[in-house]
């Protein structure tokens, strides 16, 4: 029933026979409000009722009636959700059957903060029998927007709380081959890269993850989830993503290319602040890449940042404020740069 229909059916609670006995209850607004809410008439109605059943504590099927009535007046009422939970537990209501009401509710309302702790409290009263259909519910929602942050949330607490991880990697996968660029989706992959009590922990996964991740900057260099993944994958670990071979040749196959340079070039900055010792193809891409107005003599963290100035101009005050504060390259790779200009005088 939409809620054109409902509005047309809809019989007011004065003129039911099974709420004659309740004396509703007005909003007290004080004497002279200023600024007072046009509330329709039926919304006041329903709110006039449900204070008097609240105020009365009163458990009954028709308080659980109630709250529905006003729920879909207004989905971010909180007290009256908290009061419904209540009434549902009084009356050892079938949650799965509540959960096919939050449903119909959430349909329009799936970024309602209410209504997710509702669904959060019904499947930890559920416990395991819950954990299929809430998967299998914020599949529904990723379905209408990929990005929801209240259903990755709960989907997360989910997998923590209930379980359910058996399949969830592969989950993502499918939706990084529907959409590569969805950073939510790579969020989700380190979350269960990390989180997951099946695969081991990032020590095991790393080599495969790496991997993974390479193969998604070589599609898509400007895409900058992946260089963010990668980074994860290193965590406390910065020597380790340093000393990478994959790292680096996916920096330099970038670098060559036609491509957008901006998230390379930035990797390559932190791991020369790291002790990264470039190879000499890389040094030539840079040296390519670098804008004739810099001089030759320039350290090579400083012309990555004058390069980065003119590549990512949004952020030039950025580059320019590293360029002043990075410091130079290793030792090793200062005498290669040095050798390398004095051959070309």
């Amino acid at each position: 029933m939409d809620s054109d229909e409902e509005s047309r059916t809809r019989i007011p609670f004065k003129e039911r026979p099974d709420w004659a006995d309740v004396k509703p209850v007005p909003q007290d607004d004080g004497p002279c409000p200023v600024v007072p809410i046009a509330y329709t008439e039926d919304f006041s109605e329903t709110m006039d009722y449900f204070r008097a059943i609240y105020l009365a504590n009163e458990r009954s099927p028709r308080s659980l009636q109630l709250t529905a009535e006003a729920i879909q007046l207004n989905p971010g009422n909180y007290t009256v959700w908290q009061f419904r939970r209540v009434v549902l537990e009084a009356l050892a209501v079938d949650l799965h059957e509540e959960l096919k009401f939050v449903d119909r509710i959430a349909g329009d309302n799936s970024k309602n903060y209410q209504i997710w702790h509702h669904r959060r409290w019904l499947a930890e009263k559920l416990g395991a029998d819950a954990v299929t259909n809430e998967l299998e519910f914020t599949k529904k929602i990723f379905s209408q927007d990929a990005k929801n942050y209240h259903a990755w949330s709960h989907r997360q607490w989910v997998l923590q709380a209930l379980g359910g991880w058996e399949d969830e990697l592969a989950y993502c996968q499918q939706l990084l081959e529907d959409d590569i660029y969805n950073n939510s989706a790579w969020n989700q992959r380190y979350f269960v890269v990390t989180r997951s009590p099946l695969l081991g922990g990032l020590a095991a996964m790393r080599e495969s993850e790496v991997k993974y991740t390479v193969q998604a900057i070589r599609a898509s260099p400007e895409n900058e989830s992946p260089w963010r993944y990668l980074r994860g994958l290193y965590k406390n670990d910065t020597q380790s993503l340093v000393e990478d071979s994959q790292a680096a040749s996916v920096l330099l196959d970038v670098l060559t290319s036609k491509n957008s340079h901006v998230h390379a070039l930035t990797l390559l900055l932190d791991l020369l602040c790291h002790g990264f010792e470039p190879s000499q193809e890389l040094r030539s891409a840079i040296d390519f890449l670098t804008p004739q107005s810099c001089s030759p003599d320039l350290a090579l963290t400083k012309r990555i940042s004058s390069i980065l100035e003119h590549a990512d101009p949004t952020r030039v005050k950025y580059w320019n404020w590293r360029k002043s504060t990075t410091p130079v390259q290793s030792a090793q790779c200062q005498n290669t740069d040095r050798l390398a200009n004095l051959s070309m005088q």
